[in-house]
């Protein structure tokens, strides 16, 4: 980040907010990186890239769509992606990344996601066509009041001539989430991460606290041996609702070498 984005512009050193992979507390680390998007108001605009199977920050397949910063397991093509950093040593890639949650993500006032090349195609395909669904992260921008997808041609291959023609014509005519959406407006930040270390622990039970169970009285009735009647179940078919069919009385006729047992005729006392 410093050598390709943070040396090239104007920002004081104090102000670059990154998180670290190297605390001694990775749990705490991530707790105060949401504390300090709180205090400083929230993010502005979320600038990132999205990964072939769809994942946006480190949020991969399957993460839940109301995460929040936190270690985050690598899928494999994401650490086969990441192996360019690494010496094409897949073997040196991390298998463990922090990152910021798609909850985190959806709360930043803009959000901007570049997609180039056909092996982006897919992803932007899922995300943009497809519903929303945690296996493709991307696809929770669809939820945003003002996400924005920056793609070359290659990255529109999977879409629908239909669906890329839209997009080409609300740009051409300059119309966009800013002037057909809601006003983009400051929204007040309502999350406050819990203190990290702190549990509601229930309290211990002793015999001094134990609620006491009562009992209770629980009779079986084995009295089940009772008489039944003919009439108290009759059997029912389709010969006997048809009148001039040439089976029809067939169950009337029948009803005397049918016989109706049941369990409580069968126990004995």
């Amino acid at each position: 980040m410093y050598r390709n984005f943070f040396s090239h512009v104007d920002i004081p050193p104090q102000n670059v907010n990154i998180l670290d992979g190297n605390a001694p507390d990775l749990a705490v680390e991530c707790a105060s990186f949401e504390a300090r998007i709180n205090r400083y108001g929230g993010i502005e605009l979320f600038l990132g890239g999205v990964g072939p199977d769809g994942h946006i920050a480190f949020n991969e397949p399957g993460s839940s769509l109301s995460s929040r910063t936190r270690v985050k397991t690598l899928a494999y093509d994401t650490i086969l992606a990441n192996s360019r950093f690494f010496g094409n040593d897949v073997d040196r890639v991390p298998r463990h990344a922090l990152t910021v949650g798609i909850q985190t993500i959806m709360e930043a006032r803009e959000v901007v996601i570049v997609a180039t090349g056909a092996h982006k195609a897919l992803a932007v395909e899922k995300g943009l066509e497809g519903g929303v669904n945690h296996m493709w992260t991307l696809s929770a921008l669809q939820l945003h009041p003002h996400p924005l997808i920056v793609c070359d041609r290659d990255a529109t291959l999977e879409l629908k001539v239909k669906t890329v023609r839209y997009f080409e014509s609300i740009e051409q005519s300059g119309t966009d989430a800013r002037t057909q959406g809601p006003p983009l407006a400051y929204r007040p930040r309502t999350h406050v991460p819990a203190p990290v270390g702190l549990t509601n622990t229930p309290p211990e039970l002793t015999p001094q606290t134990t609620p006491l169970k009562v009992p209770k009285d629980l009779r079986i009735n084995t009295e089940l041996s009772r008489s039944m009647e003919d009439d108290e179940l009759t059997p029912d078919s389709m010969s006997s609702r048809m009148v001039d069919s040439a089976i029809g009385g067939l169950d009337s006729a029948l009803k005397g070498d049918l016989f109706f047992d049941s369990m409580g005729a069968r126990v004995i006392s």
